[in-house]
């Protein structure tokens, strides 16, 4: 699928968007539960953060080997081994006991999602005919399953304990394959240059997903879960639960409409825009308007999700593409990897606006040098 048509991207898309929604939602309700639970996973808090953490850290080191198995089995053939795999490790969180077996699925999960990941965003860019439109669909297809499983995470896991959940999760990852066999089996030509074994220095978006990831997905994430467990003792769990939800529910309905507008008014200057209001609604959160910015802040996030798959497919077009949506998944995970293990030093030792306040700095200046390398 070296050049398909509009029509032909958006069904791949759309199938494979459906895959990745159907296999996360283990992996969101796991970052509910197991912080809250971790006893009755069999590990302690500090070893339930590096659980939690494993799965980005391992991509650092594997999405390279995985874009490599990408380039040369296609979606087809990754996505359907992914989605077992992505069962197996649903399965593992409900029935494992202890911190290196649920290690061992946590690395597992990390280089699943990686090729889920990947095939997602290659084949929403695969045409450049309205590609911030179909990544924006494509981000709302994906969190419908994690919108959903996280309440009836919360609501089961008092009913039933924590692991229960985990048992229907797997049966829904496995509902994924039909999907994962209808993807193309080779979306780019054998005779395509090899991918660079190594992470390169990064470049000003290199630099903006590290922020993002460590802002949006690690500070932002982690300070909500303590804030709210904080303002509502009684209720942190299902709480935590419907923030979450919420989130994924801002993506359905803003992401689309992000990708609409990117495409009509240029998604370089659309990121700058809106990475420079999250950073003023990452400065109020820290200084205690919670629940209004953390809101803003969701909001900001969805619109932004399909932005950068189509910025990178015009910056690199042709063969360079999967390589270079590759980087910026390995940077971003960096960032989301460094983002809980800064909050849990830093949370405690220091005022949350000075913390969300650098982070908010450090987010626009990494914008901002986007634009002036477009």
């Amino acid at each position: 699928m070296s050049d398909p048509d509009a029509s032909t991207a958006d069904r791949h898309s759309r199938d494979a968007s459906i895959v990745l929604g159907l296999c996360l939602p283990a992996d969101t309700v796991l970052y509910l539960l197991l912080p809250v639970h971790a006893q009755q996973f069999g590990v302690s808090l500090a070893q339930a953060g590096i659980l939690l953490a494993a799965n980005r850290l391992v991509r650092i080191a594997g999405y390279g080997w995985v874009a490599r198995l990408y380039a040369e089995r296609g979606d087809r053939a990754v996505c359907t081994l992914a989605a077992l795999a992505s069962a197996c490790c649903a399965l593992g969180y409900a029935l494992f006991p202890g911190f290196w077996l649920l290690l061992a699925v946590r690395l597992l999960w990390g280089l699943s999602y990686a090729a889920l990941n990947l095939s997602t965003l290659a084949l929403a860019t695969a045409s450049l005919s309205g590609s911030a439109q179909r990544t924006g669909r494509s981000r709302a297809l994906i969190a419908a399953g994690p919108m959903l499983a996280l309440p009836a995470g919360a609501w089961l896991a008092d009913l039933a304990g924590p692991r229960f959940i985990f048992f229907i999760l797997a049966a829904l990852a496995l509902l994924a394959l039909p999907l994962a066999r209808r993807l193309p089996a080779h979306n780019r030509p054998r005779s395509a240059p090899q991918l660079a074994r190594r992470i390169r220095p990064p470049g000003s978006l290199d630099a903006w997903s590290f922020m993002e990831g460590l802002t949006l997905d690690g500070l932002f994430i982690i300070g909500l879960s303590l804030l709210a467990q904080d303002a509502l003792p009684d209720w942190a769990l299902l709480a935590a639960g419907v923030l979450m939800a919420l989130r994924y529910l801002s993506e359905i309905l803003l992401s689309p409409l992000g990708g609409r507008i990117a495409d009509r008014l240029g998604a370089e200057r659309m990121l700058v825009v809106l990475s420079l209001a999250t950073s003023a609604a990452l400065v109020g959160f820290g200084a205690g308007w919670l629940w209004a910015c953390a809101f803003l802040i969701v909001v900001l996030r969805a619109l932004q999700l399909p932005l950068l798959a189509p910025i990178v497919a015009h910056r690199h077009p042709g063969h360079e593409r999967i390589q270079a949506l590759a980087s910026r998944a390995v940077w971003r995970d960096i960032g989301a990897g460094t983002g809980p293990m800064l909050a849990g030093l830093l949370l405690p030792a220091a005022p949350a606006v000075l913390i969300y306040g650098g982070a908010a700095l450090l987010l626009s200046a990494a914008a901002l040098a986007c634009l002036r390398r477009a």
